[in-house]
């Protein structure tokens, strides 16, 4: 390890708390009838229901979230029996990935106890502790005993990952590389370095998956595994031993198709390389030092195709990629054990995910824009958000189909747009409007969307998650050649015509309606004919905002490039306010921890009057409605119930009295400290006849800078850059303006909230 990251590593888990995990508990304990709820004596209540059925545990603990990640550090990482005690830092880490991943609570346990048979009881004893088992770093042969042992006793999942999470990824990279270099699994000869316990599962997963046993050749530190060997033997082992008078490795390679790598740094050498067949698949999987360096196989080969274990190659295989995902399918059915069925599924899953596009998270944390399936990207990256929407729900299906799911899903598509709350923090807020898009687009309702940016590269990625989740029928503003240049670069499916409607700004039919309705509507506002005709070509915004007014689409989104004002300009021209509207407003919703808030107005009125203001609480107010949420509106202000002499005070003060007057049941008070806003019992202190109750949920600010500036800071700070919106309030159409900062996810919420927008009834 280089000593400047070794003191990275060690500063990194020595400062702030110790180490990289803690315990958090998950409800409140702030009074003494939450003590009493908690423990004594409330606590006996679940404790009793659980006497009476033993599955009550996961109705009323955590057990049904709680894996025990377990070892007892006689093989961990490169680093050997290095003993229970010095294993902790790397259990902590497993920790860590299955919350960061799937969400998923651990306990990391060090046991002292070398043993097998002693370490089994220990391990079985603790099955009312846990809904599942995550054998870790325990050397071969013996973790091959403690496993099965441990699946005979116990009733829940036991996963020794070192094994069954490296076959799995490892089967994947092999299933999808042989697709790159256009060879059949049961054609290929597949050479072997190294036969622990990793390797092994490997190729006990590989021949379930159709290769051939007669087409393996193993070789481990002792050379080839042929028949009438003694040394380091195992019945396991045993089972891909060939009747062959050669070797070492060196003797086996010729003519190799595929060879795959779990022993040393180095051993594959270039000449070896050299003699496999033509195309042939490299899996050098040792870490650090993988057995052959890529560039090396490249001097010698231009045909091979490559993975190892490293990030800073293409194609990490990483055990990652698989087993929170394994925990949390099985941990969500109930799953009684892990069967060969579950392990297939994961295989399957995760091979079919590296076929897609690349995600637009993942090439924004790797930097790699614009790879596509192939030689350089054949398995997924670690990072990929998909992984639990694709890997859990197949995992858990594979469990009912297998009869080990005790608690079967009904609904195994809406279980897999559950876990969209662990890709997205917006998952949960927008489950249910997903569900309402989808079913508008399946009844044919209004769904034709148009992207006036079609040729952003977050827009098309968008739009292809878009089509994939029924979400609406887009409309791309952009050039055709373009759009299937930029979509076959960026590895996206979109049909252009099928999947799509395409209106080219270069050239529509369209265009002289569009052009002569927009001279219309403008002539006596210092447009000419040649203006108009000129700027419906170049005005991308224009041509969306005309394609909604004269209804050859239902919504429109933009806003992804230039400022959104101009955006709001040309709205403002065709589409216009809404009737009885003066004013428009922006609103965005923060997603944060404990709590979801709606601001108003982000992005538009300098310094609104008390009649904007109102007019603007009032639209926010209905908006929310529509989103299902009842809104509790502050009226922010420097100044606090009168405490002031600001401007803003007196302002939202008489907004105040005009909401009250126009709209009489809605939850509203003001003007207010923004710590009133959210904290109840402050603000009755400070104003006991307060209207307001609880914590509010839509800030109303005095002025676009206070808006803006609040919204950024705690779209930052507190709530992980998480947010819907901008909302659009008061124009005649469902039509939303985004901002240059906007994510692919945004982009796809909005577009959702859009197609809601068209077939909700306007007030």
């Amino acid at each position: 390890m280089e000593e400047t990251l070794r003191k990275a590593a060690l500063e990194y888990h020595e400062h702030g708390r110790p180490g990289k995990i803690s315990v958090t508990p998950t409800k409140q304990l702030s009074n003494q009838r939450d003590l009493a709820l908690a423990y004594s004596p409330g606590v006996a209540a679940a404790c009793e229901e659980i006497v009476e059925d033993a599955r009550n545990a996961f109705r009323y603990t955590a057990r049904g979230n709680l894996v025990g990640v377990i070892t007892n550090g006689t093989a961990v990482l490169g680093l050997g029996n290095i003993g229970a005690l010095a294993s902790k830092p790397v259990m902590e880490g497993k920790a860590v990935l299955f919350k960061k991943f799937a969400g998923i609570d651990v306990f990391d346990i060090e046991i002292n106890e070398t043993d097998p048979d002693k370490l089994v009881d220990i391990i079985a004893g603790l099955e009312p502790t846990f809904g599942g088992i995550n054998l870790e770093d325990i050397k071969s042969p013996e973790c091959f005993h403690v496993e099965r042992k441990l699946r005979e006793r116990m009733n829940i999942p036991v996963f020794h990952d070192d094994q069954h999470g490296t076959a799995i990824c490892v089967s994947a990279a092999f299933i999808n590389g042989l697709q790159v270099v256009g060879k059949n699994v049961d054609e290929v000869k597949v050479v072997v370095s190294g036969a622990g316990a990793a390797a092994l599962a490997c190729l006990d997963l590989m021949v379930d998956l159709g290769l051939p046993l007669k087409n393996i050749w193993v070789s481990d530190i002792e050379g080839v595994v042929y028949q009438g060997r003694a040394a380091l033997m195992d019945p396991v082992k045993e089972r891909y031993a060939q009747d062959t008078s050669a070797r070492t490795l060196a003797e086996i390679i010729d003519g190799a198709d595929v060879f795959l790598g779990l022993s040393a740094g180095g051993v594959l050498k270039p000449e070896m390389v050299a003699r496999m067949a033509p195309r042939p698949l490299v899996l050098a999987l040792a870490n650090p030092n993988p057995e052959i360096l890529p560039e090396a196989a490249h001097a010698v080969r231009d045909d091979v195709v490559m993975a190892t274990g490293r990030s800073d190659y293409p194609n990490q295989v990483n055990n990652v990629l698989c087993f929170p995902y394994i925990f949390r399918g099985a941990l969500d059915v109930g799953a009684t054990t892990i069967t060969r069925g579950m392990e297939k599924a994961a295989v399957m899953a995760i091979c079919g995910l590296a076929r897609e596009e690349q995600s637009d998270v993942v090439a924004a944390a790797y930097g790699t824009y614009g790879v596509s399936f192939g030689r350089d990207y054949f398995i997924p990256k670690p990072f990929d958000p998909r992984l639990i929407v694709r890997i859990a729900p197949a995992v858990a299906k594979a469990a009912m189909d297998d009869g080990v799911a005790a608690r079967p899903i009904a609904d195994i598509e809406s279980y897999a747009e559950q876990l969209q709350q662990f890709v997205y923090r917006s998952g949960s807020f927008m489950k249910p409007l997903f569900s309402t898009a989808r079913r508008i687009v399946r009844e044919g309702g209004k769904s034709r969307i148009v992207f006036t940016e079609g040729e952003d590269e977050r827009v098309l990625r968008a739009v292809q998650i878009i089509v994939d989740e029924k979400l609406a029928r887009p409309i791309l503003v952009g050039r055709p050649s373009v759009l299937a240049d930029r979509i076959e670069k960026y590895g996206l499916r979109i049909r252009l015509g099928h999947d799509v409607e395409v209106t080219n700004p270069d050239y529509d039919e369209r265009f002289h309606r569009y052009w002569t309705t927009y001279w219309e509507i403008m002539c006596r506002r210092g447009i000419s004919k040649e203006m108009a005709r000129v700027e419906m070509r170049r005005r991308l915004t224009l041509i969306g905002a005309m394609m909604v007014h004269l209804g050859d689409a239902d919504g429109m989104v933009c806003g992804t490039v230039g400022a959104y004002a101009d955006h709001l300009r040309f709205i403002d021209e065709v589409i216009g306010k809404a009737p009885g509207a003066k004013t428009y407003a922006a609103m965005n919703i923060l997603l944060l921890a404990e709590r979801t808030l709606a601001l108003a107005d982000t992005h538009i009125n300098d310094n609104p009057d008390a009649e904007q203001i109102a007019e603007i609480a009032i639209a926010a107010a209905a908006e929310m409605r529509r989103l299902n949420m009842e809104p509790k509106v502050a009226l922010l202000s420097r100044s606090n119930f009168g405490t002031g002499s600001s401007s803003s005070g007196a302002k939202m003060k008489a907004a105040l009295d005009l909401v009250r007057e126009r709209e009489p049941a809605l939850e509203i008070d003001g003007e207010m400290h923004g710590d009133c806003a959210l904290d109840e019992a402050l603000r009755r202190r400070i104003l006991p006849s307060t209207s307001l109750h609880g914590e509010a949920n839509l800030l109303i600010c005095p002025n676009v800078d206070s808006g803006n500036i609040a919204y950024n800071l705690l779209k930052t700070a507190a709530g992980g850059n998480v947010a819907v919106g901008p909302f659009l309030l008061g124009a005649n159409a469902p039509v939303h303006i985004l901002t240059s900062s906007s994510t692919v996810r945004r982009i796809v919420n909005m577009a959702a909230l859009t197609v809601v927008d068209a077939n909700t009834p306007r007030a």
